[in-house]
């Protein structure tokens, strides 16, 4: 089993939104990077990272972060939050993340999925939340 720790990005800073509310977030962090040794001295082999604003937004907004995270690191790196161009994917994989995540565009644009899969293979993984039992978009 591979677990995957999570580091929420907001303005650079790690975070946490209270059910998913942006006026109830705590900060956990302003230096995303400390938190990555102790990750690495629990044992984690592989790290989940948001941008809420891109998930917000609809734009990525922490990439300069998360590049920086990926190089600093040799755990798999999978980012979500925003991501919705081939140009976004390419971007963050050239960046050394391993995994992107898609969510909204993978649910409001039909065959841009089955695009990205074809383009960027495995490199691809779909999200899908849930709220009130029905699918959460537009983060």
């Amino acid at each position: 089993m591979v677990i995957y720790p999570a580091i929420d990005l907001f303005e650079g800073m790690v975070v946490r939104l209270q059910r998913g509310d942006y006026s109830r977030m705590t900060i956990y962090s302003n230096d995303p990077l400390s938190v990555l040794p102790e990750f690495e001295n629990a044992g984690a082999t592989a790290l989940h990272v948001i941008d809420l604003e891109g998930a917000r937004d609809g734009i990525p907004a922490n990439f300069e972060v998360i590049a920086r995270i990926a190089a600093a690191t040799d755990m798999f790196i999978q980012v979500g939050g925003g991501i919705r161009t081939p140009e976004s994917i390419e971007k963050y994989l050239s960046a050394g993340v391993k995994r992107v995540i898609l969510g909204t565009a993978a649910v409001s644009r039909p065959g841009f999925l089955q695009e990205m899969l074809n383009r960027f293979g495995g490199a691809v993984a779909v999200s899908v939340d849930i709220k009130d039992g029905f699918v959460a978009v537009k983060g």
